[in-house]
């Protein structure tokens, strides 16, 4: 008769494997799987936990219904009811977005959003970063997740460039002040760039410049100075520009430009 310390040792035994395999799969890139199909652009965060946890998901042939089981997007084969999710060629297209539209699939409040101007072509891309509803310009998406969270890592210095008109005179020790950086909201906020292109007592015409690209980051350093944007658009990300792509419209980012954005990458 088998001893129940020996189940219990390797019942523990076989909790502490499957715990090395969670964390070599998250050193090793690996997301919840949640937000790996949500990354993959088949549902949002919301809608693939309910697939999970109504068991309609397997995970290299074995349904799956913890949405925080680390996987690795990529690489891991993945299913909805029974169906592999296929894996696109890599894409990436530049939007220029238009004032608005907020950066989402669906809005409940029926506003337009940035896949009505994608259509078709954003079926299983993702947004890299955002825009607000506000804000206009230059807004990436793509199905490499890989890509996707390397332009978006703080670690990767990639400078974003925007026009921004605030209202007000911006005095030259004040644009020095958001390059120095400062807390808001206990965040530590800083542009990496500001320069003054015309000011008047009405408003000032700037370029700022950011390499983290935080939640309102630019709206936020201007208030907490006293000034109000009227205007953002985002010009450049990394070797990226918007150039002349019209609002409203969007391009393929070519292979050339995408080897010149990520000569970085490690």
């Amino acid at each position: 008769m088998r001893d129940h310390r020996d189940e219990a040792s390797g019942s523990r035994r076989g909790l502490r494997t499957q715990r090395r395999a969670t964390r070599d799969a998250a050193l090793l890139g690996g997301v919840p799987l949640a937000r790996a199909l949500s990354k993959l652009g088949i549902a949002s965060r919301t809608e693939a936990r309910r697939l999970i946890e109504a068991g309609r998901v397997t995970v290299r042939g074995h349904i799956v219904t913890d949405p925080e089981r680390i996987v690795e997007p990529e690489r891991t084969p993945l299913a909805i009811d029974g169906q592999p999710l296929d894996r696109p060629a890599p894409v990436t297209i530049m939007l220029h977005k238009p004032r608005g539209v907020v950066t989402t699939r669906s809005d409940p409040e029926g506003r337009p959003t940035v896949y009505d101007l994608i259509q078709h072509a954003g079926m299983h891309l993702i947004p890299v970063g955002r825009l607000d509803l506000a804000s206009t310009g230059l807004l990436l998406f793509t199905n490499d997740t890989r890509l996707a969270d390397w332009l978006t890592d703080p670690a990767s210095r990639l400078v974003r460039e925007y026009v921004v008109t605030v209202r007000g005179r911006l005095e030259d020790d004040t644009a020095a002040r958001i390059e120095q950086g400062f807390d808001v909201d206990n965040q530590r906020l800083r542009a990496k760039r500001v320069l003054v292109r015309k000011r008047s007592s009405r408003e000032t015409h700037l370029i700022v410049e950011l390499v983290e690209g935080k939640n309102r980051e630019i709206r936020r350093l201007m208030k907490a100075v006293g000034h109000e944007v009227t205007r953002l658009k985002r010009v450049s990300f990394g070797s990226l520009r918007l150039g002349d792509l019209e609002p409203g419209r969007w391009r393929n980012v070519t292979e050339e430009e995408l080897a010149t954005l990520t000569q970085s990458r490690s």
